[in-house]
């Protein structure tokens, strides 16, 4: 039963974590992948995933202690700084990401006003079964989820992987339920507060996409069923004097 609220959580729950504090941001329990041979990368839009995005195991290079990325979306660009003493393993997790170019075409697929907006399922379904047999570990919360802040979504202990969410509001009794915060926008925060929030909540709470559909069937489903979302162009790392 907890599982599975949970999984609406993944949705990023934080719906109700929003007006009650059981309701949290997290992940889908969609159910495992079998196993996809590694295959080489193409330039070709759409083609077939760089290798390394096929292995999380190759991606675990620790993170500068503070690093800037540019977030390029359909609504616009903005700038998040990620602190890595606030949450060492989430922000290492993040950097190798965005260095790994995994960022690409990446739905805002659960969008609450005055909530928050969540990210991260690969628009691959092979790409997404593998990060989602990677978490990490989970960090101490040292930070808060105030508006801006940039946090992994989850499903229970140590089960980050690649959701993440950006706070519109201040939404500090996430704190208490081990929302480890890890970045903060520090440019642009108009533009995130203009990323579509028509379709709200996920299926089946909601009239949202369903989480679990997305693991499995990547943007086809979400483009031919959701035509509005919002999308992650790319996400870029700055050079280290951009953070000084």
């Amino acid at each position: 039963m907890m599982k599975t609220l949970l999984t609406a959580f993944l949705c990023l729950n934080l719906t109700a974590a929003w007006s009650h504090a059981a309701d949290a941001p997290s992940k889908s329990d969609a159910p495992p992948a079998p196993p996809v041979p590694k295959l080489q990368a193409s330039a070709v839009p759409n083609a077939t995933p760089a290798a390394d995005l096929m292995d999380p195991a190759k991606l675990t290079e620790k993170a500068p202690e503070t690093y800037r990325v540019q977030f390029d979306t359909t609504k616009g660009k903005f700038t998040v700084e990620v602190t890595r003493s606030l949450s060492p393993n989430g922000a290492d997790r993040f950097y190798n990401l965005v260095r790994a170019g995994y960022f690409t075409d990446i739905a805002f697929f659960r969008v609450i006003s005055g909530f928050m907006c969540q990210f991260g399922i690969h628009g691959d379904p092979k790409v997404a079964a593998k990060w989602r047999g990677a978490p990490i570990p989970d960090d101490p919360v040292k930070g808060s989820n105030k508006r801006g802040t940039l946090t992994y979504a989850m499903a229970g202990p140590n089960t980050r992987t690649t959701q993440f969410f950006i706070n519109f509001a201040d939404n500090t009794r996430l704190d208490t339920m081990g929302f480890s915060q890890f970045g903060k926008v520090v440019e642009g925060m108009d533009v995130v507060d203009k990323i579509n929030a028509e379709y709200g909540e996920g299926a089946p709470r909601g009239r949202g996409p369903d989480q679990s559909r997305i693991q499995m069937e990547g943007n086809a489903y979400l483009k031919k069923e959701f035509p509005n979302l919002d999308y992650i162009k790319s996400v870029t790392l700055l050079p280290a004097e951009a953070t000084k």
